[in-house]
Order: C-alpha cells, then sequence, then structure tokens
C-alpha cells in the first residue's frame, strides 16, 4: 500500500492557489456590506420615503406613518420614547430575514464576513467545521417561513406600482393616470423580487414536494418547472434585486427631497 501523507490543517490564509481567490470574498463584503449600512440608514431615517403616490419598498406596507399611504395612521401613541419611530423598522424584518437565511446569500456571507470557510483549500481561522446544526446557525431553518412573509410582500408592492400609475393634476387638483419614470423604478423593482422569490429553493419545494410523481399533478408540474428555470438563475436574480430595491429606495428619497425629478413618461 502506498504511503498516504495526511496533511496538517493550514494556517489561516494560507493557500497552495495561484489564482485570485480572494476577489470573490473581498467583492461580496463590500457590496453586502454597503448594502447592508445603507438599508439600515434609510429604514431608520423614517422621511423622504414617499412622493406622491410613490413610496419605497423599504417602507411598504406602510402601516404607521406620516405619509398618505399609512394603513393606521400617523405614529402609534404605544410606542416608546426612549424609541426612534420610522415605518420601516415595522416591516422590514421580514423581507430581510428571508434574504439574510436564504441559502445563496448563506453561502455567500459565510465566505465573505466569518472566512466559513474563506475559499476552497484556503485555510480557515477555526479548528473545526461547525456546520448549521447548533446554534445559533440553526436558526437559519426559518428560512422557510420568511419565504410565506416574503410571498405576502410581493402583491403589496404590486399595489403600490398601481397607485404609482395615478397623479395629481395642479391646474385642476384631480387624480388623472399616468406613468413616471418612478413608476417604472418601482415596477421593475417588483418583476426582480418576483424572481428572485420565485427561484427560491423553499419555493420550488412548496410547489414540487410531497408528491411522488409530479407528472400526476400537471398544474404543480408546470409551477416546478417555472421555479426551477429562475432558480437556475437565482444568484443572478439575488445580486439584481438587491442592487434594484436599493434604487427604488433611493429614488423615492432623491425624488422626495427634491434632488432628482421624476420624469413623465406618459
Amino acid at each position: 500500500m502506498a504511503d498516504v501523507q495526511v496533511l496538517g490543517r493550514r494556517p489561516f490564509g494560507v493557500t497552495a492557489r495561484r489564482d485570485a481567490w480572494w476577489v470573490e470574498p473581498l467583492v461580496v463584503f463590500v457590496v453586502l456590506g454597503s448594502f447592508a449600512v445603507y438599508a439600515t440608514w434609510a429604514a431608520l431615517q423614517g422621511v423622504h420615503y414617499s412622493h406622491g403616490g410613490y413610496l419605497s419598498p423599504f417602507y411598504s406596507p406602510e402601516l404607521f406613518g406620516d405619509s398618505p399611504h399609512a394603513i393606521f395612521g400617523p405614529k402609534p401613541g404605544w410606542w416608546p420614547l426612549w424609541l426612534p419611530f420610522s415605518p420601516a423598522i415595522l416591516i422590514l424584518w421580514a423581507p430581510g430575514g428571508f434574504r439574510f437565511t436564504c441559502y445563496y446569500y448563506r453561502g455567500a456571507y459565510y465566505k465573505a464576513f466569518w472566512a466559513d470557510p474563506l475559499s476552497c483549500t484556503v485555510g480557515e481561522p477555526r479548528k473545526r467545521y461547525c456546520g448549521e446544526a447548533g446554534m445559533p446557525l440553526i436558526l437559519q431553518n426559518v428560512h422557510r417561513y420568511f419565504l410565506y412573509l416574503a410571498l405576502l410582500f410581493l402583491p403589496i408592492l404590486a399595489y403600490d406600482v398601481w397607485n404609482a400609475m395615478w397623479f395629481a393634476n395642479p391646474a385642476t387638483g384631480a387624480t388623472e393616470f399616468g406613468i413616471g419614470a418612478g413608476t417604472v423604478v418601482l415596477a421593475a423593482n417588483v418583476v426582480c423580487l418576483g424572481s428572485y422569490t420565485f427561484g427560491c429553493h423553499s419555493f420550488r419545494h412548496l410547489v414540487g414536494g410531497g408528491v411522488d410523481c409530479l407528472s400526476g399533478s400537471p398544474a404543480r408540474h408546470t409551477c416546478y418547472n417555472v421555479a426551477g428555470k429562475f432558480n437556475r438563475a437565482h444568484m443572478r436574480w439575488a445580486w439584481i434585486s438587491l442592487f434594484m430595491v436599493a434604487f427604488a429606495d433611493l429614488y423615492v428619497r432623491m425624488c422626495a427631497m427634491g434632488i432628482w425629478a421624476d420624469v413623465r413618461i406618459l
């Protein structure tokens, strides 16, 4: 029997690889970190999140707030005085939790932020692999439940697009149908979020799991095939939807602050 050399554990960052293996985790660290900083900042502002019929997706649905989109009126009296109020705080945890527990994002930020693992055949900072079998990472299994909440947000955001098609006429004071650049931005955001959500592994299991033969359920078979097509581009939609939802908030915010002028297309 030939001798087998057992390699010891590599020191952190040590590898025999000659390619630029560090580029991908670095880019993920910068992009995801920047998005987290911007989303947190935008969610805590509590102002400049609506402009006419436009409502930032970070604040939708607006349960309580000062804009005309608020469902239940202004800030509730039971809100603690010591806690800054923002309508986004009440709802953003749901889509944020769905994205944070996403199977793709988990693999991406485990490498970029925790170096677990940093990259294939690259030395890790830990002595053993713990996986997601214990606390706190076992809580990532709630992803399927965040999926149910994310599915509820899609028709709400689609309704926001409908509201974004109505504009006040300054001359008559009446509301008239139209399409602005903001309408297109909000509609594109719904398409991107829907493509990301419908490609989710949990969604594919939801529509196609639990049956031994999908061909016996034509409707579910079709849904499963469609979800599979989105799933094959899941990584791409994960990034596209991330940029799009941030840009949608930025667009509404810039219009509300008077920095950008919304262009009427129709």
